[in-house]
C-alpha cells in the first residue's frame, strides 16, 4: 500500500491533521495509508517502508529540519515539503492531502 509520512514534533495536532486526511482520502477512493511519525523516527520509517512511501511532510514546527530531512528522503526518491502553515493551523486534511498528492504528480 502506497504511504503518505507526516513528520513532526509531538504528533497531537498532526494526529488531527492525518484523521481530516484519512477521511478525505476514503471521500476520494484513494488508497493510501496516512499517519503521522516523530520527526526523529523518520530515518527508521524509510528504511523499513521506503518502498512504499510516495510521500514526507513535516510539520511547521520542524520545518527547520526540511534541508536536512531532504538528504534522506533524496537517496530513496520520496519528495518532501513542509505542511502548508495555514491548512496545518485549520486542520485542512483536504488541503493537505491535495499538497501531498501534488509533490507526486
Amino acid at each position: 500500500m502506497k504511504r503518505i509520512v507526516l513528520a513532526c514534533a509531538a504528533g497531537m495536532s498532526t494526529s488531527m491533521v492525518v484523521t481530516r486526511m484519512e477521511k478525505e482520502a476514503a471521500a476520494r477512493g484513494l488508497e493510501v495509508q496516512i499517519y503521522a511519525i516523530p520527526e526523529q523516527n523518520l530515518r527508521d520509517e524509510l528504511q523499513n517502508y521506503g518502498t512504499e512511501v510516495i510521500a514526507v511532510l513535516l510539520g511547521p514546527q520542524v520545518r527547520f529540519k526540511l534541508d536536512e530531512n531532504r538528504k534522506l528522503t533524496d537517496s530513496y526518491h520520496i519528495p518532501i515539503a513542509v505542511i502548508d502553515t495555514v491548512a496545518y493551523g485549520t486542520l485542512n486534511g483536504a488541503k493537505v492531502l491535495d499538497q501531498a498528492l501534488a509533490l507526486v504528480d
